[in-house]
């Protein structure tokens, strides 16, 4: 009968510690929701995986990864963020215009977010040091930026006087850039006129108003509706002959003359740092919100060309990438 009794403790023991080790050998869980469809996330995606994989997580053997997008409608996401919580994901990360319904969603996993907008405009940040919701991540915006936006273009046009500045009114800190705008352009003694575009309706208003009063240039503040009229932008921008400077690169690779703002690879893939935080036991809460500290200037001289605009050698020579 003892050794009965011991037999069985043993197989229990063997048991629990089968079940302890098939658990550790569970290869975090990672849930991404997009706010845009697969296509348009694939760089960002891209990049997430690179970071994890530097930090060890690799797919399928150390790392499972849910891709959910809600295909630019945002009233999908509390539906794709029910179905991480019930897949019982470890981490979600999220970007491209979904971050804030993550965020103040019903939600008890942790959230990392690569956001464009201002997380304390936005009410998910007390401070950049203090994130709020049990989630932190990334900012892309430095509205600092748009002062040495200005000098640049006042460099590439010496005998600038007025710029026409597009942005839209509903991305959260667009009032923290126009202030920055608005000083900056005053130092330089410039002459600034507004475009609100929260929406196509309005970018078609913006644009007729611009051609009946055409600046020398225009200022077009990234953000994923800017990205989404890029083309339209840089059409009618070159109709007039009106070079345009902006934040992201894929607005120089769309006709912008010049773009000065983070590289967005860099920016995607360290949001792998704040997962692999996470998931070694880290709060959100501990974990300050970043902004981008590698910066890049890209100069499309195809545009350039085509303006008739010569670009000095010493904007050349800060460039990180030209557009032939």
């Amino acid at each position: 009968m003892l050794i009965n009794i011991k037999r069985r403790y043993v197989v229990a023991g063997l048991a629990m510690l089968a079940t302890t080790a098939a658990r550790a050998a569970k290869p975090p869980h990672i849930g991404f929701i997009s706010g845009l469809d697969l296509a348009a996330a694939s760089d960002f995606i891209a990049a997430l995986r690179a970071g994890l994989n530097g930090y060890g997580y690799t797919e399928p053997a150390t790392l499972e990864l849910d891709l959910l997008f809600a295909d630019y409608q945002p009233a999908r996401v509390p539906g794709l963020v029910a179905d991480l919580e019930r897949r019982r994901v470890d981490v979600i990360v999220t970007h491209g215009g979904a971050t804030v319904a993550v965020v103040k969603g019903a939600r008890t996993i942790p959230a990392v977010y690569e956001f464009s907008a201002d997380p304390v405009v936005s009410g998910i940040a007390t401070d950049l040091a203090h994130p709020l919701y049990n989630a932190t991540g990334i900012t892309l915006l430095r509205a600092e930026l748009n002062g040495k936006r200005l000098e640049m273009l006042r460099e590439l046009i010496p005998s600038l006087r007025h710029v026409g500045v597009i942005a839209n009114s509903l991305h959260a800190g667009e009032q923290l850039e126009l202030r920055e705008i608005t000083a900056s352009a005053a130092a330089l003694g410039l002459a600034i006129s507004y475009y609100a575009t929260p929406n196509s309706v309005a970018l078609d208003a913006a644009l007729v108003a611009i051609a009946a009063d055409l600046p020398q240039a225009l200022l077009v503040l990234s953000d994923a509706f800017a990205v989404e009229h890029r083309s339209r932008i840089t059409a009618f921008a070159m109709a007039h002959r009106l070079p345009i400077a902006s934040g992201w690169a894929v607005m120089a690779e769309a006709g912008s003359v010049f773009t000065l703002g983070p590289r967005m690879a860099d920016s995607y893939r360290r949001t792998a740092y704040f997962v692999d935080r996470i998931l070694k036991g880290a709060r959100p809460a501990e974990l300050p919100i970043e902004q981008p500290t590698v910066l890049q200037t890209v100069i499309n001289m195809k545009s350039a060309r085509t303006l008739g605009i010569s670009v000095a050698p010493s904007l050349l020579a800060r460039a990180d990438e030209i557009i032939e």
